[in-house]
């Protein structure tokens, strides 16, 4: 089971109550795969995270697995064992911009 935490306005979008979610991936664990079956369970949020036609990562998201940054990392790249098991959640952050 693979725990993803969602940040404030995507769960009001997606109507979640709690900040996680528990999802079960099917095949290798990698962002991508992770991020469908976010998408599938929550159409909602299609096109929030990333482009729905190139998958491309939005620019304002960004992605966290054990303490580290991997909104750049390829969405085939398997994510740490530590969120496969889901001892760590994959961490979904929007990101602040400003002057």
């Amino acid at each position: 089971m693979i725990r993803v935490v969602l940040p404030a306005h995507l769960r009001t979008l997606a109507r979640i109550g709690s900040g996680e979610v528990q999802l079960e991936v099917d095949g290798p664990v990698t962002q991508g795969t992770v991020l469908d079956a976010l998408e599938a369970r929550y159409p909602m949020l299609r096109g929030t995270l990333r482009d729905q036609v190139t998958h491309v990562r939005r620019p304002f998201i960004r992605f966290f697995a054990c303490q580290e940054d991997w909104s750049n990392a390829p969405p085939d790249t398997p994510l740490p064992e530590a969120v496969c098991t889901g001892a760590e959640p994959f961490l979904v952050v929007g990101a602040v911009a400003g002057g």
